[in-house]
């Protein structure tokens, strides 16, 4: 994986981020001081399950050569009570039987950051010249 790094943008929370050759915008819209120049950073966290979701089903599907044409994947964050919820919605549009239904929905909860998020995690964070 490349690296990301980030750095203050110009207005009161935005950051500019990059990854590899990728210039992205971080912000938080204005009911929270931002100027909702880019997604929040919980939006990207929601982007990153979503989008791997999508990626781990087109290419399982595509290596059974099964009929799925596309796989919608919408993802909402919300927190309570120091717990933070992930709903995931997939709509799979294609020719597809129960039984090949049924495993993509399996399938999609062994996406690469799905496991991350439900795996153990440790964040190792030191201060650099």
């Amino acid at each position: 994986m490349r690296k990301v790094e980030t750095q203050f943008g110009s207005g009161a929370y935005d950051q500019r981020i990059t990854v590899g050759a990728h210039q992205l915008m971080s912000d938080v819209d204005a009911s929270k001081g931002g100027t909702d120049s880019g997604p929040s950073p919980h939006e990207y966290l929601a982007a990153a399950l979503a989008s791997c979701t999508g990626m781990t089903l087109k290419m399982y599907a595509g290596r059974k050569s099964w009929g799925l044409e596309n796989a919608i994947v919408t993802v909402n964050i919300t927190r309570a009570d120091e717990v933070e919820r992930f709903t995931r919605e997939i709509s799979l549009v294609g020719n597809l039987d129960a039984e090949q239904t049924a495993r993509l929905l399996e399938i999609a909860n062994k996406c690469p950051v799905h496991k991350a998020l439900i795996g153990t995690i440790e964040i190792d964070t030191q201060l650099v010249p």
